[in-house]
Formats: structure tokens, sequence, C-alpha cells
């Protein structure tokens, strides 16, 4: 079993817990967190992008000019894409760039990011934040006290309004509960801050 050190929101060490080698602790896959990633963006995009074709471009409909005899190239309309202000050939329309991947394969990418943060040493177990309101300074001393520098992405259980609301308007901090996890954010937040019921929770779903 791994152990890791918890700390309080004071940033002084309260105890040690073990961590499921099947969730914490297995071989990082990079190939599968890449492919991973690579989903997510592929479903953010919205691909509303558009060029109109030559049927939906204004202009007439009939010949420029006659076929022969004026010496210069034949042409049949105006609004073909050779033309200034003509249709777009083999041009974008709006499509869904989405896909689905295995959810095994899913599963398997997020227990790869997370054993590479325990390896890295970018995991951080706080007991709890207990926050009673709503305040971004408490939220801000608290980070602090964690010495926690740069991009932290802070995993909840569950929702916690008090935790959340407080922390979304502190730059490069990100916070995001069991249920909306994505490999996408782990790799990008250097550091992962969570709570010893994130972690049970994260053990339940994932061992």
């Amino acid at each position: 079993m791994l152990k890791v050190d918890v700390y309080d929101v004071n940033g002084k060490k309260v105890k040690d817990i073990n961590l499921n080698e099947k969730v914490f602790g297995i071989e990082p896959n990079e190939n599968v967190v890449h492919s991973s990633v690579k989903n997510y963006l592929a479903n953010q995009r919205q691909g509303t992008q558009s060029t109109k074709t030559r049927a939906e471009v204004s202009g007439g409909g009939r010949k420029p000019w006659r076929q022969k005899e004026t010496g210069r190239a034949r042409q049949g309309s105006i609004r073909a894409p050779q033309w200034i202000k003509g249709g777009i050939a083999l041009g974008p329309k709006p499509r869904s760039y989405s896909y689905k991947i295995n959810k095994k394969e899913k599963a398997l990418a997020i227990k790869s990011v997370l054993s590479s943060k325990v390896i890295e040493k970018e995991l951080l177990v706080v007991d709890k934040f207990g926050l009673k309101e709503i305040k971004t300074s408490e939220m801000a001393k608290c980070l602090n006290n964690l010495k926690v520098e740069g991009k932290a992405l802070i995993l909840l259980p569950s929702y916690d309004v008090n935790v959340q609301k407080s922390a979304r308007n502190i730059k490069g901090i990100k916070s995001l509960t069991v249920d909306t996890i994505n490999v996408y954010d782990l790799v990008k937040y250097t550091k992962l801050i969570v709570t010893e019921d994130t972690v049970k929770k994260l053990e339940e779903v994932y061992a």
C-alpha cells in the first residue's frame, strides 16, 4: 500500500493514509491518456464553422458570356469557385466532432494520471476544508498555508457550494467533483488537491 501524508487547512501534518495501489499505484499508460485528452478536446468543439457553396452565394445563373469565339475561357456561372465572390469548393460545413471511447479506457486514463501525480509528488491530501461560508479570502488563506503555487485542481467527493464558489475567483485554481472528473483537467493542472473523502470515493469508483 502507498502511504501519503494528510494535512489540515493550516498546513500541518495530522496523519498519513494508505492509498489503493489499483487506483494510485499503477504504471501510467501515456497512450491511453493521450487518446482520452484528444477525445475530451474533440467533444468540446462546436463544429459551427461554415462556408457557402456555389449554390448558396448570390449571383446570376446564366453564362457570363457565350461559349465560343470570345477568346476567353469558357465560363458557366459567376457563382463558380474560381470567380471573386464565387462559392467555396470543398469548404467546411457544420458537423459534430464528438466521438466516444471505451469506459475502461477512460477509467485507465484517470488512474494513470492519478498514479503519475503520486509518483511526481503532486498529490496533496487534506483532511477537510470545512468552510462555513463562501469567502474567497479564506480559501486563499488555506491554499497559502498548504503552499500551493501555480495551477491546482481541487477534487471533491460531491458538490460543496462553499468550497467551489470560494475557489472559483482565485487565478489558476479550479474545482471539480469525482462525478465530473476528466483527464484533460487532471493533466492541465499541476497540483491535485483532494480530501480524505475524495480518496475514498475515487477508490470506490475506480478500484
